[in-house]
């Protein structure tokens, strides 16, 4: 996401960089620039908002989870352990 956010802020410094530029084809151009990444923008922001509120739910269900099945919780997160253990330990 923070690429996408630098590549956005760079071509709006880009914009204005040549905004001192009359040629018609320029300005023409750096209009619909100015609107694409003013969707892009708004689309970046809504995009956030998504990845935000889902992992807001699964962190919800997995605290659910565990706490309905702790046992099974701890053996899966032993099992987990063990094999990055094993692992780890072959390098």
């Amino acid at each position: 996401m923070q690429d996408l956010q630098r590549v956005i802020t760079d071509a709006e410094e880009l914009l204005h960089a040549t905004a001192s530029e009359t040629e018609p084809k320029l300005v023409e151009m750096r209009e619909r620039i100015r609107g694409n990444l003013l969707a892009a923008r708004h689309k970046l922001g809504d995009i956030e908002d998504v990845i935000k509120v889902k992992t807001k739910e699964a962190a919800q269900a997995t605290d659910d989870y565990v706490h309905e099945h702790p046992w099974k919780a701890i053996s899966v997160a032993a099992g987990a352990g063990l094999i990055i253990g094993l692992l780890v330990g072959r390098r």
